[in-house]
């Protein structure tokens, strides 16, 4: 999840703008591309990712052939083969897809950068522990529940409670979510390859995006679930790999000595100021229980073969998250406790550059053999490319099945339906490639794919599962609408979004800015859960009254479920 690199980013664009050489963080160009006549491209390093693509998409196109054995034999709907692998993945392949989903190219780049970054340290790396957490949470509360009725995806309870207008209306964040998060993952990758390869990073977003379209395209979950296979291997034995170089490097120092003594900058270990403990609180809840809004998470639960082997998937996955961080929270203390003045790279320093974005990259071409460069640089393609096709699987599921299916064309036919999901996938891969190559829209990436979804969507998720009686349509659409209009009088700098709302503990600074120290997303969640339950039970009020339109008297109302919570007794006609 790229959040871990929004605060990095925040402080960039607030204090490093006038540092010498600064580059924009956003920014896609590598140092290549201010340089056109002196472009030399790193051909090793090019042709060790072409094997590493072509591998991988190899065992995208095998895998697809599995996905179309199972097509025949599938007695169902043959669209769930590409969407939920037909219910049948074995528990080593989908603990694998679920670990490799979650572990991603913003999550083992963020790490590195947080505990490099000398304002944060390791006490900012949430990442490994949340995610861990998520992963536990999700297999105690969310697994038996979506699980239970046979859902497709998470979009599915939510027009069987609501209807079709509704769901459509709650989930257009989450779906922009999906493609916004592909987009920032794809731009990690070209702003880090570009470091090493010397070369514009619009080929190497644009090649990874293709490739991962491409066996996506033609497989759907199993070719997106056996890619993650080798994928996560290869990020695994590539990062531990580069570790003992980075580790040896004759410009770093000792790294236990450098957490706690400041020797080239701050003490990586970090520090926790009394004042950011509500900033430390909200982010920890974010990365812990906004993974819960992604239909990426509960396709890999769907896929399951049952509800014990979902749950025993999460809590492996929550184990192998923070094992698979360690590498990169090494590789952030090393280049903490590195003196860049006498690496290749100089000085300033890259912290000093505006470039703690790609301290990864960074780190391989500086401080390891060539040879380890490529595998730690091949290891980074990896994490990227396990997440993107799951994202865009996860985004046309949604597409083609609730929004194509269940309100375009509602005739639809499975393989019309199955079509509709292809070109889903296809449409959101190019939007993301496209977005992935603009800097101007990448700020967008970090609010809707990381707070934003959980303020707004967390509490709807909860009520749907845990409250489905005591909520509704109404109370649904008032808490949206709500948690949007509070978000927005929030603010957000990083997209010049004005911070109109006071908030305790808010600190000022030099510029006249807001710094917001209250944890105001997760306050948002909790207003926005109060309000659904509210305001449902007002409309069920109101309904009683006769104040609310209803349908005639001699005409059945079909969609009162969506106005009051449902009896135990219409539930029971519903399943029939």
């Amino acid at each position: 999840m790229a959040y871990l690199l929004r605060r990095e980013i925040f402080w960039q664009l607030q204090e490093g703008e006038n540092s010498p050489g600064y580059q924009h963080p956003c920014s896609r160009r590598g140092a290549s591309e201010s340089h056109p006549g002196d472009m030399e491209w790193n051909w090793p390093v090019l042709l060790s990712m072409a094997v590493f693509y072509l591998a991988v998409l190899g065992i995208g196109l095998w895998a697809s052939k599995k996905a179309s054995i199972e097509e025949k034999k599938c007695t169902g709907n043959i669209s769930e083969v590409t969407m939920v692998g037909g219910r049948n993945l074995s528990l080593s392949v989908s603990i694998f897809t679920m670990t490799a989903t979650w572990v991603g190219g913003g999550y083992i780049v963020g790490c590195a950068e947080v505990v490099y970054n000398p304002k944060k340290g390791l006490v900012w790396a949430l990442g490994p522990i949340a995610f861990a957490a998520n992963l536990i949470l999700g297999a105690l509360f969310f697994v038996k529940p979506i699980r239970s009725k046979q859902y497709v995806t998470l979009m599915d309870p939510f027009q069987q409670k609501y209807g079709n207008v509704v769901a459509a209306v709650l989930f257009i964040p989450s779906i922009m979510a999906d493609i916004l998060w592909a987009a920032c993952i794809l731009g990690i990758l070209g702003g880090t390859l570009s470091v090493v390869m010397n070369t514009s990073s619009y080929l190497s977003v644009g090649i990874s995006a293709a490739v991962a379209i491409f066996y996506t395209l033609m497989g759907g979950l199993y070719s997106v679930a056996y890619t993650d296979v080798i994928q996560l291997i290869f990020m695994f034995f590539g990062l531990w790999f580069c570790v003992p170089f980075v580790l040896t490097s004759p410009s770093s120092a000792n790294i236990t000595v450098a957490a706690v003594t400041k020797l080239y900058q701050e003490p990586w270990i970090g520090k926790l100021e009394v004042e950011d403990v509500g900033c430390w609180i909200d982010e920890l809840l974010l990365l812990s229980i906004g993974g819960m809004c992604y239909q990426a998470f509960y396709q890999r639960v769907l896929s399951s073969a049952s509800d014990v082997q979902a749950k025993i998937t999460c809590y492996v996955g929550a184990a192998l998250c923070p094992i698979l961080g360690l590498p990169s929270l090494i590789i952030g203390a090393a280049a903490a406790s590195t003196n860049w003045n006498e690496t290749s790279y100089g000085t300033p320093t890259p912290f000093e550059m505006g470039q703690s974005g790609n301290i990864l990259p960074i780190v391989f071409q500086h401080l390891c053999p060539l040879y380890v460069s490529l595998i730690g640089i091949g290891a980074l393609a990896a994490a990227v490319m396990s997440s993107v096709d799951s994202i865009l699987l996860s985004a046309a599921s949604q597409l083609g099945r609730n929004i194509f299916k269940n309100i375009v064309y509602k005739q639809a036919s499975e393989k019309c339906t199955l079509v509709a999901i292809k070109v889903s996938i296809l449409l959101s891969g190019l939007l993301a490639t496209g977005l992935a190559m603009t800097t101007e829209a990448v700020h967008l990436l970090w609010i809707f794919s990381g707070d934003v979804l959980y303020s707004m969507m967390t509490p709807q998720v909860i009520c749907i599962f845990y409250l489905p009686r005591s909520v509704n349509a109404f109370g649904a659409t008032c808490g949206f609408v709500l948690a949007l209009l509070l978000r927005t009088l929030v603010g957000e700098p990083l997209i010049r979004l004005p911070e109109l709302l006071p908030l305790p503990w808010d600190r000022f600074r030099e510029d006249g800015s807001r710094q917001r120290l209250f944890p105001f997303r997760t306050a948002i969640m909790f207003i926005t859960i109060a309000t659904i339950i509210l305001a449902s039970r007002f409309a069920v009020w109101l309904s009683g009254k006769r104040l609310l339109r209803r349908a005639p008297a001699n005409v059945p109302d079909k969609n009162i479920h969506y106005m009051r919570a449902l009896t135990t007794e219409e539930e029971k006609v519903q399943t029939e």
